[in-house]
């Protein structure tokens, strides 16, 4: 009988242990896979992570890591950032693609350590340069793990994690968010949101690679195209692929359907000016700043998008965002 119960404590304190929340790491020295707990912080704001203000509401994130060949090399990786349904099915295939290449894969969860689920019907609940952050810290992270080349870190996201993987290439987030010459090796975004957009003089120097959707009513193609040359003025080596019968969400194997709440800045058009902390909306053809802007960048916004794979791109994307790669970790 006592041996029963000492057989039932010991499982029920292995229970506890298993749902403890995992310890969070600043160093991956011991260079181990799986579930990681991280910590990052959460800007209210564009201003609030400039000025590092953001630095004071820190907060435990987690991300998937997995690297292949079992720590025998040092590899190349790519972090991996989800959109506004939080991490899917759909980045975990793409961490299995680029495990199949020979790269180490992180998929990072911004959402659970904050309490959100889903931001698809307000994207208020978390600034977007949370992504952002989320996205050097995981940067940080990979670069203390022996098996990762920190010169070849790349960073790929989906729809608002595409917003983060594309505006890391400027150079105002990268200096408050990483010390040194570290850096992403190369930005890859799936369909990022660019009406609304963030602006800098200076750029990481890294490639980027803009996968978008010519029928997207989500976050339309023309306004990212624009600010893919603006990004080659820049001296950014820029490689734009648009798929034309594709809608947002095109890499996934999904049906086409409607999401009548989901909120869209697709008839927004503004940018905050990263050098000069100056967020600009344009109505009518005035350009609007202070409590004006920020008034239009809400009323410009528009419910009701399509999401849905597309044969082309989910034939196509796999093989382009690999080329692309293969020639940014060369």
């Amino acid at each position: 009988m006592h041996t029963l119960k000492y057989l039932l404590l010991v499982i029920a304190v292995g229970a506890l242990a298993a749902c403890a929340s995992p310890v969070p790491v600043d160093s991956l020295a011991d260079a181990h896979d799986g579930h990681i707990v991280f910590a990052s912080f959460t800007p209210g704001g564009t201003g609030e992570f400039l000025s590092r203000g953001a630095e004071a509401h820190k907060v435990l994130i987690s991300g998937e890591l997995s690297v292949p060949g079992g720590g025998t090399s040092v590899v190349p990786a790519v972090i991996i950032l989800h959109g506004s349904s939080g991490v899917n099915p759909g980045e975990r295939v793409w961490a299995q693609r680029m495990n199949a290449l020979g790269y180490a894969s992180f998929v990072v969860d911004s959402f659970t350590g904050r309490g959100i689920r889903n931001t698809e019907k307000d994207q208020s609940q978390l600034a977007m340069t949370a992504d952002i952050a989320d996205a050097y810290a995981a940067l940080r992270l990979l670069s203390t793990d022996s098996r990762i080349d920190r010169r070849r870190i790349a960073v790929m996201g989906f729809s608002r994690g595409g917003v983060a993987a594309l505006y890391s290439t400027l150079a105002p987030f990268h200096d408050v968010a990483v010390d040194g010459t570290l850096r992403f090796a190369a930005h890859v975004a799936f369909y990022p949101s660019c009406g609304i957009a963030y602006d800098a003089r200076q750029v990481d120097g890294a490639p980027v690679l803009m996968l978008l959707g010519g029928k997207d009513d989500y976050t339309p193609a023309a306004p990212c195209a624009a600010y893919a040359q603006a990004l080659r003025a820049k001296g950014v080596s820029v490689t734009l692929k648009a798929y034309p019968q594709a809608y947002h969400g095109f890499d996934r194997p999904t049906a086409l359907r409607t999401v009548s709440q989901a909120t869209s800045a697709r008839d927004c058009h503004g940018t905050y000016d990263l050098d000069r902390r100056q967020f600009t909306m344009l109505r009518d053809g005035e350009s609007l700043t202070g409590a004006a802007a920020v008034e239009e960048s809400r009323r410009c916004l528009s419910r009701g998008v399509t999401l849905g794979g597309d044969p082309q791109a989910q034939a196509e994307s796999p093989t382009d965002v690999a080329a692309f790669l293969k020639r940014a970790f060369e």
